[in-house]
Parts: C-alpha cells; structure tokens; sequence
C-alpha cells in the first residue's frame, strides 16, 4: 500500500506508524457465509481467493489455540430488528438464521470453543459480547479477515482499535465485490487504524516470536 499515489501526505502527518503484534493474538473472521461467497448474492470480486487464504489462515491459528471468532449478519423472520442498514440495503433481510445464505462456508465451519458472533450492523462489536469475549480470553490483537473490505471489515477493524486492541487486516485474507474499494480501504486502514499483513507476514511474526 506504501505505492498509493497521495501516501507522502499521510507520511508528512505522521501517519501510517505500526502498532505491531501483541502477545496474545486473536482471529476474527467477518461474514464468511455463503451469500458472501456467492456472487449472484453478496459476493464477487476477490472474496473467492480471501476465503482461500482463511482456510490456511484459521488453521495457523488453531494449531496456536488462538481465541477465534466468527461474525454472521442474522436478522429476524420478521425483520422486527432490522435498522437503517436494510433501508440502504434490503437484500441483507434474506439473511435470518436459517437461511442458507447466512451459514458460515462450510470450509471455516467453527469447532468447539470459538465464538460465533450474530450481527444485524456492520462491525463485529456493534451490539455484540465480540469486544468482552476477547477480553475475557485476555486477547490484546486482533487479527481480522472476512468480508467486504469496505464495509464490514472496515467497520470491525475500526471498533477493534476504538477498543483499544493492537489491530492486524490480514491483507489476503480480506476481500470486496469491487477491487477498488478493496485497495482504498486498505489504504486508509492502515494509515490510521491496523496494521496491514499478509497471511505469509503475519505466520512468519508469530512463528518468529
């Protein structure tokens, strides 16, 4: 990302410095479900390959007994939760919890111990128990993946810093239906919110340490 066109001026602010790794890293996976895997749905773009690289991803991280968290977007039958989000996009009221739409991709199907997260807004910790359950398992980063990069990644990514945890996009890991809000958001994530790593980078920290 250090090649965007306008970096010197985040440079010249004292922006974009590295928080770094933690001791006690955590996983979060965003919406890793199969309306988002689906591009007749919510999907396209490079959610595909982002999915692929979470396999390998979570896998690292539960040889590792990292805390893991998986988010799901679950709005009622009835729609009787459902907020301004579903105003600005009502397609995301198919995704109640029995929708086949909204189960996570049967290849990051969690395991017992990790902690299922069900969200009727964007970020993981709107609403949710996401920002005490990390706590509780004493996590200090969080190291995110899932989808889109724009929104609900964003948004998670954004809350995990306001919490105060170090805050890692595993830059692979993430993916949009679009590209070009995948790279701008990157960008801008990691001029002021998280590090950005890929999943190599991030392996290669932790494996080091």
């Amino acid at each position: 990302m250090s090649g965007h066109p306008e970096a010197d001026i985040y440079h010249r602010q004292g922006m974009g410095n590295r928080a770094g790794m933690g001791d006690r890293p955590a996983l979060v996976i965003v919406d890793f479900v199969n309306g988002f895997a689906d591009p007749t749905h919510f999907g396209g773009g490079n959610i595909g390959p982002a999915i692929g690289q979470t396999i390998e991803l979570l896998a690292f991280a539960r040889a590792r007994g990292w805390p893991v968290a998986h988010t799901r977007v679950v709005y009622a039958d009835d729609a009787s939760d459902a907020g301004v989000f579903t105003l600005k996009a009502p397609s995301l009221l198919k995704l109640t919890e029995v929708s086949p739409l909204s189960q996570i991709v049967p290849a990051l199907t969690p395991v017992a111990g990790e902690h299922i997260v069900r969200k009727q807004g964007a970020s993981g910790f709107f609403a949710t128990n996401l920002a005490m359950w990390l706590t509780q398992k004493r996590a200090d980063t969080v190291v995110v993946a899932g989808c889109t990069t724009s929104g609900c990644v964003r948004a998670t990514v954004v809350d995990a810093m306001q919490h105060n945890f170090r805050t890692i996009v595993a830059t692979d890991c993430v993916g949009d239906r679009a590209l070009a809000p995948h790279e701008a958001n990157l960008f801008d994530m990691g001029q002021k919110y998280a590090d950005l790593m890929t999943r190599a980078e991030i392996e290669a920290v932790i494996t080091a340490g």
